[in-house]
């Protein structure tokens, strides 16, 4: 055994656990907690321009790394109070993150002491476990507590809070004695995952829904080999996409009232069976419960029991991570395979290729300014099948996820539920951090970067080269597409004359002049025959200056994207596509 202070034991801990990966702002109380990092070497540290970008840029680092966890860290107060967002965003989304806050020393936490505050109980509703360490003897185990929980079950985000005196307390530990405490995922049984392909094969037209949680269990291979297997199509949910390639035969679609395809609630709506795998049933996916379930029924398999039934009741339910399920699930149809018992389903499936030929969304418009769809059109042409796209809320989001195309697991890397402006420039830093021999495409809308725009800065001192896109109508645009429920149009408009950058012709903030004094380099694109050129300016900048690059492009003000209450009633605002007319190449030569 080795004394140490025990911020040396804690930072031994995390390097041993994986987590070497930190972001976020020293300060007074979490001093000795940096010394520690300083000492051991073994921990890198991107410095955040915000706590709140701290966060989310250890989030998109653990929604990027396949299994590795971002670190958070701030001192006492607010940097903690700061966090709460970010701990949010990735508890919603099911996404192992560690914070880590500096606190007063405990005898003064009861005295108002400053930068004292209760971050245990502030922060515990939005996390798996937030603990205050009171007894400098707890820090290993509170540590080794943390790593377990957040990679079982369903992964979540965890906070330790660490008083001055407890992290310059010494402690008797040996790093060598240490070992991780095993993670604990519930598995399907065999029996349960035969009634469930019972109840699939039984059916006509059946689907797999595929969600965020085989992204997680890094399933999304298995899910694909077992709808292969049994030639049944798949809807992936928002959180889901890239499970199954967009060019993929089977894959039939996303579905819901805004970030979905209309060939895809098309199928939902023809379907009689459903089985969800990794899934939680969200409402801006399903919609009103009546239309979406009827007439068919449902399969729910889920890594948290509580998940099931939340929503609405499945006909069957199954606890189970969503890897083991699938594998489960895909030895039994090889040997219902060999035995030639599975059901043909090439009819169903022709039906579906049918739909998504013939139920595009127009993208080609040459209007100046520019339409939104068309940024999407030319951004699938930019942009390869390797290209990671991250993106968090707003109209930009929601006719992003409705035009763009992805083609792998954690290829698509979004804020589904708690969906926070500003989230997209910190979270996108957090993912090159984690996918530094990838290229990291964002999509923005002008409010969102607005957010966290001073973020972009640590982009150019850390050399972590991405492409920005900013769609720019300089409107609320979302809010301002809801409101037309209220017959009005109240405070959302982002527009002003610009005295210093007569250019931006009243559209306001001057994103390139912002951007450029952040150290990055930044494109205006007007014309919509001006995109690809700039895309490829972007790629080289890009690939030069190593350094966020932003792609401002200036978009008419009021585009309705389409979106409604039910998947049998989107508004299609916007003029439709002939058969496939701007469907990419790839998945034209499919449907043909």
């Amino acid at each position: 055994m080795t004394k140490m202070r025990t911020v040396d034991a804690a930072v031994a801990i995390l390097a041993k656990e994986g987590a070497t990966e930190a972001f976020g702002l020293p300060g007074a109380a979490i001093n000795p907690f940096y010394s520690a990092m300083r000492a051991h070497g073994g921990i890198r540290h991107t410095l955040a321009r915000h706590v709140e970008g701290a966060s989310h840029m250890a989030d998109g680092y653990s929604r990027a790394a396949d299994g590795n966890i971002g670190i958070c860290i701030g001192t006492s107060g607010p940097a903690g109070t700061d966090m709460i967002t970010g701990l949010y965003a990735a508890w919603a989304d099911s996404i192992p993150m560690l914070c880590i806050t500096g606190q007063a020393p405990v005898a003064k936490l009861h005295k108002e002491d400053f930068q004292a505050v209760d971050i245990e109980s502030i922060a515990a509703p939005v996390t798996k476990m937030a603990m205050t360490i009171l007894e400098p003897g707890q820090v290993p185990g509170a540590f080794q507590k943390a790593f377990q929980l957040m990679r079982s079950g369903r992964p979540g985000p965890v906070l330790l809070d660490l008083p001055f005196d407890v992290q310059m307390a010494e402690i008797e530990f040996d790093i060598d004695a240490y070992e991780p405490i095993t993670v604990e995922k519930p598995k399907a049984s065999r029996k349960q995952l035969e009634k469930a392909l019972d109840m699939l094969t039984a059916a006509q037209r059946p689907l797999i829904v595929a969600g965020g949680g085989i992204i997680n269990a890094g399933a999304s291979a298995q899910l694909v080999e077992l709808a292969e297997i049994l030639n049944v199509p798949v809807i992936p949910t928002l959180m889901g996409w890239g499970t199954i390639p967009d060019d993929h035969q089977l894959m039939a679609g996303m579905v819901g009232l805004q970030t979905s395809h209309r060939y895809g609630n098309e199928t939902m709506l023809q379907s009689d069976f459903v089985i969800g795998i990794g899934n939680r049933w969200a409402n801006r996916h399903t919609g009103g419960l009546d239309t979406y379930t009827a007439g068919r029924k449902f399969v729910h398999i889920d890594i948290e029991p509580t998940q099931i039934g939340r929503v609405f009741s499945p006909d069957l339910g199954i606890t189970s991570d969503a890897g083991a399920a699938l594998d489960g699930l895909i030895e039994i149809a090889r040997e219902r395979q060999g035995a030639k018992s599975l059901p043909d389903y090439t009819a169903w499936v022709a039906d579906c290729i049918a739909r998504k030929g013939s139920l595009q969304r127009k993208t080609h418009f040459e209007n100046v300014p520019i339409k939104p769809q068309r940024v999407y059109e030319e951004m699938n042409k930019a942009f390869g099948k390797d290209t990671t796209y991250v993106s968090t809320i707003g109209l930009s989001q929601i006719a992003g996820a409705q035009l763009l195309h992805v083609f792998g697991p954690r290829k698509w890397i979004n804020a589904g539920q708690a969906g926070p402006l500003g989230w997209t420039a910190p979270a996108a830093l957090g993912v090159v951090r984690g996918k530094p021999d990838e290229t990291v495409v964002a999509l923005s809308g002008d409010y969102d970067f607005q957010f966290m725009i001073e973020e972009l800065a640590v982009g150019a001192q850390f050399n972590l080269p991405y492409i920005h896109v900013v769609v720019n109508n300089s409107y609320l645009g979302l809010i301002r597409q809801s409101q037309r429920g209220f017959n009005m149009e109240q405070n959302v408009s982002l527009a002003f004359e610009n005295i210093n950058s007569p250019e931006t012709n009243g559209y306001g903030v001057d994103h390139v002049k912002v951007s450029e004094g952040l150290g990055c380099k930044a494109i205006r694109v007007e014309n919509p025959s001006d995109l690809p050129a700039a895309f490829d300016k972007a790629k080289a900048l890009m690939d030069e200056f190593k350094v966020p690059v932003v792609v401002e492009v200036i978009l008419e003000k009021i585009t309705n994207i389409s979106m409604g209450v039910e998947i049998n009633g989107v508004n299609e605002f916007e003029e439709l596509a002939e058969r496939g007319a701007d469907a990419p190449t790839s998945i034209i030569s499919m449907l043909d």
